[in-house]
């Protein structure tokens, strides 16, 4: 059986990525960070582990995480407040979901429980 161990977000900037999702998930680092890699796990020990690692390309990356919440619209005004802005996007009627962006343009939707 395969669970899932980490996901791996690509990012320009490495420890500014460190900051926003630390605060945003209540996540600490595993190791120490490097210019070129760090390990985020969740504070409680409970959950997948997220592994940021440095890439070059400004071209988009194919992933996001969806993230669930019992109160989006909370947990959207906390993430901008951290950094996050709010991607254009054309939501169909009645979408339980708001698409950001983290500080390198990463996109990621708050989904509403």
């Amino acid at each position: 059986m395969l669970e899932i161990g980490a996901v791996v977000w690509g990012v320009s900037d490495v420890l500014r990525a460190v900051d926003f999702w630390s605060a945003a998930l209540n996540y600490k680092l595993k190791y120490p960070a490097s210019q070129d890699w760090a390990i985020l796990i969740p504070k409680d020990g409970n959950g997948v582990q997220i592994s940021l690692n440095k890439v070059s390309s400004p071209k988009a990356r194919r992933h996001h995480i969806d993230l669930f919440t019992q109160d989006c619209e909370a947990e959207v005004e906390r993430l901008t407040a951290l950094g996050a802005v709010r991607k254009p996007w054309k939501y169909e009627p009645g979408a339980d979901y708001v698409v950001l962006q983290d500080p390198d343009g990463n996109p990621f939707c708050v989904v509403q429980r």
